[in-house]
């Protein structure tokens, strides 16, 4: 189980900050939430060595590369035995068009995220991961016709805090 870490006001306002641009400098960083620089950089090691930071990473549209087709896929599996879901699970990781996969509760098992540049390349990847196999009872596909809300991983919210923690 994932332990809790322990955090702060300041941490909390560091958290929101390098959220929304983790490449902004720590003086400026410092300036925004009321710390000094050194105090900024050690606390941002503390959270990347303690794991509540796990990547800094940029966040790509993919529309910007290449064409793509995004659907959402609810996958309902025949069985509930753990070495077949377990199964499915490593088959998603594998699979390059997958780009989210979530085990869910209800009717469907399984919530998938797929991008495509093709219903052919599409029609593939349901033979290859869907289709063939036995422990999938069936599947239902939804295309997406346009993004409303994107990937933002500053929408989450993080703690619920009272508005002086805010501040």
């Amino acid at each position: 189980m994932t332990e809790f870490v322990a955090l702060d006001a300041f941490d909390h306002k560091l958290l929101d900050r390098v959220r929304r641009n983790n490449l902004e400098p720590a003086r400026v960083t410092a300036d925004a939430v009321g710390l000094s620089e050194s105090a900024v950089l050690r606390r941002l090691r503390r959270l990347r060595a303690e794991k509540v930071i796990v990547a800094d990473v940029a966040i790509v549209d993919p529309a910007r590369v290449e064409p793509r087709i995004e659907l959402h896929v609810l996958v309902e599996m025949g069985t509930q035995v753990r070495a077949h879901t377990d199964a499915f699970k490593a088959a998603m990781v594998r699979s390059p068009e997958v780009r989210g996969c979530w085990d869910v509760t209800g009717e469907t098992d399984f919530l998938l995220t797929v991008a495509v540049r093709s219903m052919a390349e599409y029609e593939t990847f349901c033979q290859r991961e869907l289709t063939t196999d036995a422990h999938v009872r069936a599947f239902k596909s939804m295309i997406t016709i346009r993004e409303v809300v994107g990937f933002d991983p500053a929408r989450a919210v993080l703690a619920r805090q009272t508005p002086s923690i805010m501040s």
